[in-house]
């Protein structure tokens, strides 16, 4: 079996000298495994650094003879008496140098494939070449690395600078060894933090140790408060040594060190990683590597809510939602507590008096600049400048004012503030107004009852924080807000308590133990999950931020109720205080959005199926979308005043003039001319009245006229229904813009100008040109008188009530009045037969007669009476008589051709007719125009100013959009836009965990 695989190793080494002997260009050993070049030749040149000579290969397969082996023919039996063992030892040499080489051939293409499998499996790092700047590759052409690596100091010299890693591992095995589990710091921690299994991811990192090194810092003061408790009781304990004092105040002192040591690592600690959050959040805002930022998790988050304060919570679906809500009485501190965590003074102040007059939500988060914005402007308040804090102040105090209805004083209508800076706790904030117990003078009646509504619709979420803050500077007994905290919240499973002006508590307070059972929970019914004692300044309204911090700090470093134990150190400062309430925040957000998007989701189900059912061929339109259509649909109208043919619009205006000015031409024109006695003293009365008329009047009355045809033909056009494609629910709208752009409308004043050159220079013309014009002017005479005559006969039917025929057949009687008018009635149609060519007026003497027959027939009359029916009777003669005459001008033309001379004939009339009719023609006419080049316009221009104000007037749509459709497709938005947003910040609150 070996000289089978001695021989099966020869082929192969025979054929791999076959392949090569005879080349004059050998294949290069670089192609070769490594393992393979070094068995060909030990001492080849590496490939990095090649040699610039001819390659010799040295192999002792190159000097092997080309021919065949011949096999040694074997006898069986006893082995021969000579003893070659120098042949069969250098035999068996040769063999085992073939099976090496074999196996070293066979190996190095293994251990080649296995590299290049390797090799596939390892990523393209290609594609992120854009993370290295462009001037790392090219340093090697501007920098000697040569010359660099020499001018470094030796090995013996740099080992001097590095640290002794042999005692940083001691001292790290032997703090891990104090913390490790069953040791005395892991069960101090576990005793101090109830929720230790909970919290066991915040042990990681520095910020952990130092958690641990708070919690023994905890347990060393039980111990000092055990001592010192065992040195104040009982006789017997007084009677201890002194050193025992002294021990124990030794302790206390040291406790007191290390918690100051703690403090001022954890100060050094926040702020240096304010300063790299700063850095950061600059270089994403520069947008150094072009990309875009997301929205940050808390500015989701307040989206929601302030989509939520704008929804009408139905369909029983409550704002469930997380916020802290801050309550407190008035002038306990809450804003400044507030203006602490937020670090800016950015509310307004006041001594006493009520500054905070509806709820202000404050939105913080992190961001590269201390600024603030609110909700709906775009404006930035620079935090760090006093002047734009001084605005910020006055904008929210002038918003609270503005929100503040007539009559009262507070209102539940939320002011929405976003404040970014670095190293901001993210949370949303409730600020309300202060709890208050008297209603003092100049406050609204309700203004008690109106803030305990409001603060209580907030603490009633069951989600919500309620940051309940206590004046520590008065009696605890006067709080209220401690009372109504415990009935929305009897279990203070949500109830974090805040002690402000503990250091006027300290100063005024005979028993600090009163404060620290305020702290404890034991003074107060109420419970809570943390209570927490801060210091909010001096109390002057000038003072910064940072001098409020240093002089909290400063008073809780030399303060006894720390000193003597009766305060722990993580229940002191804002800084602790706004840690915590962020934690509990969060956490309360985590537990319970999933939940509320749920209730939205089922709620957008229950729209969905009402529509589907109320309105199945509809689409979903809100109010917005409404507005839009009803806005194209009112313009589209408006345009189509421009397509009124010229025809109707000057047949509209003609009429409409006449119907206006023909009572004043036939009672102060064509009445008084018709008494005169002859045709000359008829066309110069007839001038004179035409002329003065057109002064004064009637340019006055062409543009009124115009001015209403065109609200009219507006208003035909506005309420016009179009068949089925009419909605109702834009009815009101179109009322409103079509009243609101007439309002605004004025028409050109330069138009009553030009309109009475126009005017008089038509009436001055009295020539008629032909017969057609002359038929035309009869015609419209006739129709006047008649329409006139018709009018009269109506009013004397009215004076002297029924004639004989209705009494008859419709058993109608006359009143006592109508029989006198009608006794007087006859007696004045007598006169007229009389006198057919009788004066329009009665002289005084007639009027007597007139009485006294009526008076002899029993009848009494005054005599106004009898004038007035005399006029009516005239005038109904009148126009009988000029009727009679405009047909007796039918033929008339061709005497008005020849001016009337040698003829009877006078048609005077006719010619003041045409003339009042040209005029009327000629005004319609310019009118026309005047609409159609620019009083349409003008109006389209109005009506979309109109629209553009609507569409920002939320209360003007809400007020002319109105009804179940449109009340369920914005309840379907809102709940839509509230379920899309809890969702994508569900997924952005996952993918931060």
């Amino acid at each position: 079996m070996w000289r089978a695989r001695a021989a099966a190793v020869c082929v192969v080494c025979q054929r791999l000298a076959n392949n090569s002997y005879g080349l004059k260009a050998k294949p290069p050993l670089q192609k070769l495994h490594l393992v393979s070049r070094s068995i060909h030749h030990p001492h080849y040149p590496n490939p990095k650094f090649p040699l610039r000579i001819s390659l010799q290969h040295f192999s002792s397969l190159n000097h092997l003879p080309l021919r065949k082996a011949k096999f040694l023919s074997l006898k069986y039996g006893y082995p021969p008496h000579r003893n070659f063992w120098l042949a069969r030892l250098t035999s068996r040499l040769l063999k085992l140098r073939y099976l090496i080489l074999g196996s070293a051939v066979g190996g190095g293409y293994t251990a080649k494939k296995t590299y290049d499998q390797w090799k596939e499996m390892l990523p393209d790092l290609s594609d992120y070449k854009w993370i290295i700047p462009d001037f790392i590759w090219e340093l090697d052409e501007h920098i000697d690395f040569e010359k660099l690596f020499k001018a470094l100091p030796d090995a013996e010299d740099l080992a001097k600078l590095v640290p002794d890693f042999d005692k940083i591992g001691e001292s790290f095995i032997s703090l891990k060894g104090f913390f490790s589990p069953g040791s005395q710091g892991e069960t101090a921690f576990r005793a101090t933090d109830p929720g230790y299994e909970n919290d066991k991811q915040y042990k990681k990192g520095l910020l952990g140790e130092l958690i641990l090194l708070q919690q023994q810092i905890q347990q060393h003061e039980e111990e000092a408060r055990r001592a010192a408790g065992q040195y104040n009781t009982g006789s017997s304990q007084q009677k201890r040594k002194v050193s025992d004092k002294e021990k124990i105040d030794q302790l206390q002192e040291e406790l007191l060190h290390t918690q100051l040591k703690y403090q001022r690592i954890l100060e050094r600690l926040e702020k240096e990683n304010k300063e790299l959050r700063k850095l950061v959040l600059q270089k994403d805002d520069k947008g150094i590597h072009q990309r875009k930022l997301k929205k940050s998790l808390i500015d989701m988050y307040s989206e929601v809510l302030d989509i939520l304060s704008d929804y009408d919570a139905s369909y029983n679906t409550q704002d469930h939602l997380p916020r802290v809500v801050v309550v407190g009485d008035q002038s306990a501190g809450k804003t400044s507590v507030l203006e602490m965590i937020a670090q800016a003074r950015i509310f307004p102040r006041g001594s006493g008096e009520m500054m905070t007059r509806s709820p202000v939500k404050v939105t913080l988060s992190e961001g590269p600049h201390h600024v603030a914005l609110f909700k709906d402007s775009s404006r930035e308040f620079d935090l760090t400048k006093e002047e734009d804090l001084a605005a910020l102040r006055h904008e929210i105090e002038i918003r609270m004012r503005k929100s503040v209805k007539e009559g009262c004083t507070v209102s539940a209508e939320t002011i929405s503030l976003n404040v970014k800076g670095p190293g901001l706790q993210r949370m949303v904030l409730v600020d309300l107004p202060g709890v208050i117990s008297t209603v003092t003078s100049g406050m609204a009646p309700d203004t008690k009852d109106t803030i305990f509504s409001i603060s209580k619709a907030y603490m009633q979420n069951p989600n919500a924080i309620i940051l309940c803050i206590q004046d520590g500077s008065v009696d605890a007994e006067r709080s209220i807000v401690t009372d109504l905290v415990s009935q929305m919240d009897p279990h203070g499973k949500r109830t974090i308590f805040v002690l402000t002006k503990v250091d006027l508590a300290e100063k005024n307070v005979a028993s600090p133990n009163r404060i620290q059972q305020i702290i404890e929970g034991k003074l107060f019914p109420m419970k809570a999950l943390g209570y927490f004692a801060v210091v909010t300044g001096k109390g002057n309204s000038s003072e910064s931020i940072e001098s409020i911090k240093d002089y909290e700090e400063e008073f809780f470093q030399n303060s006894k109720l720390l000193k003597t134990c009766m305060l722990k150190a993580h229940q002191v400062t804002t800084r602790n205080l706004s840690l915590a309430v962020s934690d509990c925040f969060w956490k309360m957000v985590r537990e319970s959005v999933e939940q509320q998007a749920d209730a939205f989701k089922a709620t957008r189900f229950n729209l969905e199926t009402e529509w589907k059912n109320n309105y199945p061929r509809l689409r979903e339109l809100d109010r917005n979308e409404l507005f839009e259509k009803a806005k194209n649909e009112i313009l589209d109208e408006v345009i189509s005043l421009s397509q009124v043919t010229p025809k109707h619009w000057e047949e509209i205006l003609q009429k409409t003039l006449w119907e206006r000015v023909s009572t004043h031409v036939i009672e102060n024109i064509y009445l008084p001319a018709a008494q005169t006695t002859n045709s000359g003293t008829f066309n110069t009365t007839v001038d004179i009245k035409l002329k003065q008329w057109t002064d004064k009047q009637l340019p006055n009355k062409a543009v009124e006229v115009a001015w209403e045809t065109l609200q009219e033909e507006f208003s035909r056009f506005m309420t016009e229904k179009k068949g089925k494609e009419h909605d109702d629910i834009f009815d009101k709208l179109k009322q409103a813009v079509k009243e609101e752009s007439i309002k605004r409308h004025k028409w050109n004043e330069r138009a009553e100008d030009s309109l009475r050159v126009i005017q008089h220079n038509a009436l001055e013309d009295r020539s008629i040109s032909d017969k057609q014009q002359w038929d035309a002017a009869i015609h419209f005479m006739e129709e006047t008188l008649q329409s006139r005559l018709k009018d009269t006969e109506s009013v004397i039917e009215d004076m002297v009530g029924p004639d004989w025929k209705k009494r008859w057949f419709y058993w109608v009687g006359r009143t006592k009045e109508q029989n006198i008018r009608n006794e007087t009635k006859n007696e004045l149609e007598k006169m007229i037969k009389c006198n057919a060519d009788h004066a329009a007026y009665l002289a005084n003497d007639e009027v007597t007669t007139v009485r006294k027959n009526l008076e002899a027939k029993g009848v009494t009359v005054d005599p106004c009476l009898i004038k007035d029916t005399w006029h009516q009777v005239y005038r109904r003669h009148f126009l009988k008589t000029a009727l009679s005459h405009c047909n007796l001008c039918r033929r008339g033309f061709y005497y008005y051709q020849r001016h009337f001379v040698d003829s009877e004939l006078e048609c005077n009339d006719v010619v003041l007719f045409w003339r009042i009719q040209r005029m009327l023609a000629i005004t319609a006419n310019t009118l026309r125009q005047q609409l159609t080049n620019t009083e349409v316009r003008r109006l389209e221009k109005n009506v979309k100013e109109v629209l553009e104000d609507f569409a920002e007037d939320t209360d003007k749509k809400v007020k002319l959009l109105t009804g179940k459709r449109v009340q369920l497709a914005e309840d379907l938005k809102k709940v839509r836009e509230i379920q899309e947003k809890l969702e994508a910040f569900i997924e952005a609150l996952h993918q931060e965990k």
